[in-house]
């Protein structure tokens, strides 16, 4: 016969300040409401009720491995933008002298 261990979490080292937080996936709109110390300035009012506000940029409703949708991402146009937005930042090279 075995002997059963009960283990205890450890005291003060877990936050405190666990309070409903509104989440928002920002590339479909989608909200949703869990427990959490994540710290933010924005709030959002859902069903009467305002709650602080953390936005996210892709979440399990809009995430492709979750919706087993694939979205296509303009990838060609954002790597244009990219090397636009810092083309200044080159180095110019140097003309070679004869």
């Amino acid at each position: 016969m075995g002997v059963l261990k009960i283990l205890k979490m450890k005291k003060g080292i877990h936050p405190e300040n666990y309070r409903l937080v509104a989440f928002k996936d920002m590339s479909n709109e989608e909200v949703f409401l869990t427990k959490s110390t994540a710290n933010t300035k924005e709030t959002l009012e859902v069903d009467g009720v305002e709650y602080p506000l953390v936005k996210l940029e892709i979440s399990r409703t809009s995430h492709p491995f979750y919706t087993g949708k694939a979205k296509f991402l303009d990838t060609a146009g954002r790597i244009d933008k990219f090397k636009n937005k810092y083309k200044k930042f080159q180095k110019e090279e140097k003309k070679e002298e004869k």
